[in-house]
């Protein structure tokens, strides 16, 4: 039913390609425009507008290294490094 059809980003001006799975996605969504933006476009101006996340420093409960994580630690739980948060997941 549907085709792939070759857009032009409005952005970078590069052509793109919306894919009949695309298509098929947008029309089940009820979406009524087709993207103006290539996927690189899309993601860029998604990511323009974050915030970057603040890392706080904390030693690692488990082997005493050091943990980056990204909520400031209290006192009363343990905190892993993503090493030892990654084995104690496993088991």
């Amino acid at each position: 039913m549907y085709e792939d059809k070759t857009l032009k980003c409005k952005e970078c001006g590069n052509d793109f390609v919306f894919t009949a799975g695309e298509q098929e996605f947008y029309a089940e969504k009820g979406f009524m425009n087709e993207p103006q933006r290539c996927k690189a476009c899309r993601d860029a101006r998604k990511n323009a507008s974050k915030q970057p996340r603040e890392m706080f420093t904390a030693v690692c409960a488990a082997c005493g290294g050091e943990a980056k994580i990204p909520f400031e630690p209290k006192n009363d739980r343990p905190v892993y490094c993503s090493d030892c948060f990654a084995k104690n997941k496993a088991e």
